[in-house]
């Protein structure tokens, strides 16, 4: 699908088969989202460049991602796509400054990309040129991998809370090992946002150095923001990721914790009962010279005796702390 974004803030579809064989000057930004090898052809008609296929996209060769050839600037950067979600995945997104226009190309939609386009009738139709239109797209990039570092901020608190609270009751240990999938989630998502905000500040320092971005004196100094909240981003997502480390390692030292504590609890046991097993083995023997068994209260005896012996030990394994 061709999307066309006019300067009016107006959007229309394009079409390989129509018969436009030209673009008119109003349109600003042009969004093929997974656009098939016709459209690709017809936009390399029209616009005089070879448009990046899915294949293209995924090269990591940075001469593959960050060129420029004929006079356009060719940039690739992987986005976070489905943060919301239990499976977060990077998508590669190739942003196009060619002439007096922004093209992008991407296989996926990320919710950046939404948000940008909701918010692109606040842009002054004055400054609505191709140049502008990427600052202000990677500007609503890296906010929006703000919001996904910040809520995935707030879970893992509420998560260290819940594993945390009330320490002085037991957890069983399955109920601490259903957390770490929850954990996992988190580490994952934090790695690909660390991956993003690396591509992020690679495509950054490249367009810096393109004379074209400095044409307009407020986009050079927005990319200059935007590579500084990139690089304060890379840092505050290393920091969440240690916050996870220290908490993935916590839980696995309850988790051995509390079956410590279950297997204690066998051992005292098995040694509390060790005493009344002798007294009634002794008990039950049945040797003919017994003076025991001619004891009239022998039975009664042997019962106090058992007793007795499992109750010493306990107050004495309480009396050294060991319960």
């Amino acid at each position: 699908m061709i999307n066309a974004y006019c300067a009016n803030g107006s959007m229309k579809t394009l079409a390989p088969a129509e018969a436009q064989r030209e673009l008119s000057d109003d349109i600003v930004w042009i969004d093929l989202v997974e656009p098939t090898i016709e459209e690709d052809r017809y936009m390399e008609g029209l616009l005089g460049i070879q448009v990046p296929t899915r294949d293209d996209l995924k090269d990591i060769e940075p001469s593959s991602r960050l060129y420029i050839e004929k006079d356009s600037v060719f940039m690739t950067a992987s986005l976070v796509w489905r943060a919301d979600g239990s499976d977060p995945q990077l998508t590669d997104v190739a942003f196009i400054l060619t002439g007096n226009r922004l093209v992008t190309v991407r296989y996926a939609d990320p919710k950046s990309f939404q948000l940008f386009i909701a918010a692109l009738g606040r842009i002054p139709e004055g400054s609505r040129d191709g140049t502008t239109l990427l600052a202000r797209l990677l500007e609503t990039i890296a906010d929006r991998t703000a919001e996904i570092i910040e809520h995935t901020v707030d879970h893992i608190d509420a998560l260290s809370t819940d594993i945390f609270r009330e320490r002085g009751r037991r957890r069983p240990p399955l109920y601490l090992e259903s957390k770490l999938a929850k954990i996992a989630e988190y580490h994952r998502l934090v790695a690909k946002v660390r991956d993003s905000l690396g591509s992020l500040s690679r495509l950054l320092t490249f367009l810096m150095n393109v004379p074209l971005i400095h044409k307009e004196k407020s986009d050079g100094s927005l990319c200059a923001t935007i590579a500084h909240d990139v690089e304060t981003l890379s840092e505050h997502a290393g920091f969440v990721a240690g916050n996870i480390a220290f908490l993935l390692d916590a839980s696995l030292g309850l988790i051995s914790v509390e079956q410590n504590a279950i297997i204690k609890i066998f051992s005292i046991a098995s040694v509390v009962f060790l005493p009344p097993t002798l007294v009634a083995s002794i008990s039950g023997m049945n040797f003919h010279f017994m003076p025991e068994l001619d004891w009239h209260f022998g039975y009664p005896l042997a019962i106090i005796g058992m007793v007795t012996s499992a109750i010493v030990p306990f107050f004495v394994f309480r009396w050294k702390g060991w319960l």
